[in-house]
């Protein structure tokens, strides 16, 4: 299991993806026009995740960079479902 922290833009379509590859995690609006969250799933998935947020985004996002910190191998999952956060 890995666990890592991201920055990307667009909620709706970032949650879909995370769902459609079985993470878990969350995402979250900034007032800076930008996406946080957390995103937690079998290793393969979480990088999966990381190509799809880093080249592909939702078809309105304009990705000028992607980042991702934090990412660490986890024992079990931290947390559950995948959900937007307001």
């Amino acid at each position: 299991m890995s666990s890592l922290l991201l920055q990307e833009s667009n909620l709706q379509y970032t949650e879909k993806e995370g769902l459609r590859l079985g993470l878990v995690g969350w995402v979250k609006n900034t007032y800076s026009g930008t996406v946080v969250g957390q995103v937690q799933g079998p290793a393969d998935r979480v990088e999966e995740m990381k190509v799809w947020l880093s080249k592909e985004g939702s078809p309105t996002s304009r990705i000028t960079r992607a980042c991702f910190s934090n990412q660490r191998s986890i024992d079990k999952l931290e947390l559950s479902g995948f959900k937007t956060r307001f």
